[in-house]
């Protein structure tokens, strides 16, 4: 019962970790990343779609985006959803494609994108705690209700909090990449 409760919270603390990845794609580098684009919808025959299933997105330059629609009567949608995103681009549209060319990040930029990435790495350890105290929980029910003898819940208790102190670690190892991409010049 223990290594139930310890194999669903690793499962959860593995989730978690993948949102961390997919959040950090998000924060925008100095660099051109088509992941960059990935939470960006545009409104596709009036449905709200991700710009990544309407076109392909590819970096053919290190600071040059390339989205190709598959379908050319979306490309003012596309255009209009990434100017109105968060991310400061400017997309260029001839027609076919629209390219962005990203642009060198300021100083005061790469400060404002460190901090998003902290908050952001701050907010999943946040998450991974209330998941270790979830799984605390379940093993103190499972104690009470005599499922496990007490020693057990301890074991169980020490490895739920290694759990956690390897997957923060892995947060902030993350971060630390993450934050060096942003201010790397």
């Amino acid at each position: 019962m223990i290594k139930q409760v310890e194999k669903e919270t690793q499962k959860k603390m593995e989730q978690v970790i993948d949102q961390v990845k997919n959040d950090f794609d998000q924060i925008r580098t100095g660099r051109a990343k088509p992941s960059l684009v990935e939470g960006i919808t545009a409104s596709y025959y009036g449905v709200k779609t991700p710009i990544n299933q309407m076109a392909k997105v590819s970096a053919p330059e290190p600071r040059q985006l390339l989205i190709q629609p598959w379908d050319d009567n979306v490309l003012e949608d596309i255009e209009k959803a990434i100017m109105k995103s968060d991310l400061d681009l400017h997309p260029n549209n001839d027609g076919e494609v629209i390219r962005i060319n990203i642009p060198k990040l300021t100083e005061e930029k790469r400060k404002e994108y460190v901090s998003l990435a902290n908050d952001k790495a701050e907010e999943h350890r946040i998450a991974i705690r209330n998941l270790r105290r979830e799984a605390n929980d379940e093993l103190e029910k499972l104690e009470a209700n005599g499922d496990i003898s007490e020693d057990n819940y301890h074991r169980g208790l020490d490895n739920i909090q290694g759990l956690t102190d390897e997957y923060i670690a892995k947060v902030d190892e993350l971060l630390e990449k993450k934050e060096e991409e942003i201010l790397e010049i």
